[in-house]
């Protein structure tokens, strides 16, 4: 094989590796990283087989609790410990169930646009339409339609009080308030 093929056949295979490692932390309408909307609960330990995946259910029948959690959750966490994802199942107790939502704990996550939990409001503001914004006891909720997703930031980053009943318009979140919580719904 000449030297021209060999460079050709390394540089393609780079790419190839490259743009796998784009997509394990892409999100977009539907999709996490290698996770869809076909994906099954069944399926999570061979996706990060290279991680280490617990469920809440699991954790309540080994440790034979008398109260058990109504909402499973399957929590991905890095070789190293670190939280990555909490996925929750559309069906309860069932492997071939579906994913109904994606919670990102990893600032490595983002959307082609950018937006991780690193992100502003400005940011989100500037890249993406928030269709909804609802006030909950601590945080105010955006919805993104586009993504099919919700992003929460926590009242204290609008200098509001936590638990306070006022509800917050768009106009009132301020361009630095933070990211608490990012989700992706499959639903």
């Amino acid at each position: 094989m000449s030297l021209k093929k060999k460079c050709f056949i390394v540089l393609i295979a780079l790419i190839f590796v490259q743009c796998g490692k784009e997509n394990q932390f892409l999100i977009e309408k539907g999709n996490v990283g290698y996770l869809n909307k076909l994906t099954t609960i069944k399926e999570l330990n061979s996706i990060f087989k290279k991680d280490s995946i617990s469920s809440n259910i699991t954790d309540n029948i080994l440790k034979d609790k008398l109260f058990t959690i109504d909402t499973e959750e399957y929590i991905v966490f890095s070789k190293e410990g670190k939280k990555l994802l909490e996925i929750v199942p559309t069906t309860q107790n069932d492997s071939l169930s579906k994913i109904k939502s994606i919670q990102i704990f990893d600032p490595n996550y983002k959307t082609e646009k950018g937006i991780s939990l690193k992100s502003t409001f400005k940011d989100i503001n500037e890249h993406y339409l928030v269709n909804k914004v609802e006030t909950t006891l601590t945080s105010a909720t955006l919805f993104i339609d586009e993504l099919n997703a919700t992003i929460s930031i926590d009242k204290k980053e609008l200098g509001l009080n936590s638990f306070s009943r006022e509800e917050i318009s768009i106009d009132q979140i301020p361009d630095i308030a933070r990211i608490k919580y990012f989700t992706i719904w499959f639903n």
